[in-house]
């Protein structure tokens, strides 16, 4: 029986994992990475021409809301997923925040089979905290982990009561689960609707301080230093959230993070014009915290790039800010976003802003994915770095189109994805 072969020539090869950035060819075969071809197989590959491409591995997202089951109005797996490739994503962790809530192993059941049967990147679950999401009762994590979760989190709210939280992480640790956190002093964001400072004070806007995030930012160093419990904090945005972070680190406890595209890229004083599509959870914060989450990114602080793709439906964001909900999609931006703040800046060289979206969350999440090594999956993305485009929100791929950069132009396009060697985006298309 013959084997599916790919060839991909001439293309600028990158692949942080391995230290590798070279120009030249990548094989694979039966969706596995090769180190070469027989002549054989190579009469009979498929062949794609990388000339001037970067020929990465497919990017990761650890931080993605397909809203499915019971949100299908916003997005579905379906649509979700190919957004995740036309952004040159293979691989996404998908949150729990759904309806019902993905508390228990049927819900957990459901998605699974809708993956199988709509997905077109690899989609992995996580499964709630607590019950409901109502932070008062431990969802049952060890169903969830024979499920087949590979996290918990409450994310889009955060575990209040530190008794649970704790009960929950030594659990966790138990199951070799990773907990994830949405890092949010309910009490101190109450009516909260953007970054507490100037810019809120200006507008007549209810302001979020920073403290809000540095309060459970904090519980959670304790309480994984309490126990040995891995706990990940999501979508870090407050600089003195990065030097608490920074400090336990050194100290070897056992936290990570992650930071957003959009916290990178803007501030809150992108919300004079009252425009909802940059109303975010957490919202967009100074240019001071914005220096730090870079410096933070840099030295190591932060792990990794994540884009809480949060989908909502043009009527659900065309409110008076106060109403509109918190989020925005990310998926199809966040490569270009992030080259833009990083390596077109000169912050960091292509190569190591590369390994914050592929090899960096593969590690958090503990998954074999993000690399090009012999052996690996063939998830591959193709793109030029220095391709400008215009974001058109009829363009997108996602089910909805709530992205602050519509209409903007951006530099970075994704060609091509494959996933185990199969494309599935091309130069504008969604191939299955």
């Amino acid at each position: 029986m013959s084997k599916h072969a790919l060839w991909i020539k001439n293309g600028r090869i990158i692949d942080p994992a391995a230290r590798r950035d070279e120009t030249g060819d990548l094989f694979a075969v039966d969706g596995s990475i090769r180190k070469s071809l027989t002549p054989a197989q190579k009469k009979s590959a498929e062949v794609i021409d990388a000339n001037g491409l970067v020929v990465c591995p497919g990017l990761v997202d650890i931080h993605v809301h397909l809203r499915e089951p019971g949100q299908t109005h916003k997005e579905t797996i379906a649509t979700g997923t190919r957004a995740a490739a036309a952004g040159g994503f293979t691989t996404v962790v998908c949150m729990p925040n759904t309806s019902p809530p993905a508390d228990n192993a049927g819900t957990i059941q459901y998605i699974l089979d809708t993956i199988k049967r709509d997905a077109l990147v690899n989609v992995l679950p996580t499964g709630c905290i607590t019950e409901k999401m109502e932070g008062k009762h431990l969802a049952p994590i060890g169903s969830l982990k024979r499920a087949g979760v590979i996290a918990i989190t409450d994310d889009g709210l955060c575990v209040q009561n530190n008794e649970i939280m704790r009960r929950a992480v030594e659990y966790a640790n138990m199951f070799d689960l990773l907990v994830m956190d949405h890092c949010q002093d309910a009490a101190l964001t109450e009516n909260a609707v953007m970054n507490e400072g100037d810019w809120s004070l200006r507008l007549g806007l209810k302001g979020w301080p920073g403290a809000a995030e540095d309060v459970i930012v904090s519980r959670n160093v304790i309480l994984s230093t309490l126990t040995g419990a891995r706990i990940h904090c999501q979508h870090i945005s407050s600089a003195n959230a990065v030097d608490i972070i920074r400090r336990a680190k050194q100290r070897g406890v056992r936290i990570s993070a992650e930071v957003c595209p959009h916290h990178l890229a803007l501030t809150d004083a992108c919300l004079k014009t009252y425009d909802t599509h940059f109303k975010m959870n957490p919202p967009l914060r100074t240019e001071e915290d914005r220096r730090a989450i870079i410096e933070g990114i840099k030295d190591g602080t932060l792990d990794c790039i994540a884009t809480d793709h949060a989908p909502h439906t043009d009527y659900e964001k065309d409110q008076e800010f106060d109403y509109a909900p918190f989020g925005i999609i990310g998926l199809e931006t966040a490569l270009a976003v992030s080259l833009e703040v990083l390596f077109h800046s000169g912050e960091m060289s292509l190569s190591e802003t590369l390994g914050l979206l592929t090899r960096k969350p593969s590690t958090v999440v503990g998954i074999d994915r993000g690399t090009l090594r012999t052996g690996a999956p063939a998830d591959i993305t193709l793109f030029d770095p220095d391709e400008a485009w215009e974001v058109d929100p009829a363009r997108f791929f996602s089910q909805s189109c709530n992205s602050p950069w519509n209409y903007k132009s951006l530099k970075g396009r994704v060609k091509t994805t494959l996933v185990g060697g199969e494309i599935v985006f091309n130069r504008g298309n969604v191939v299955r």
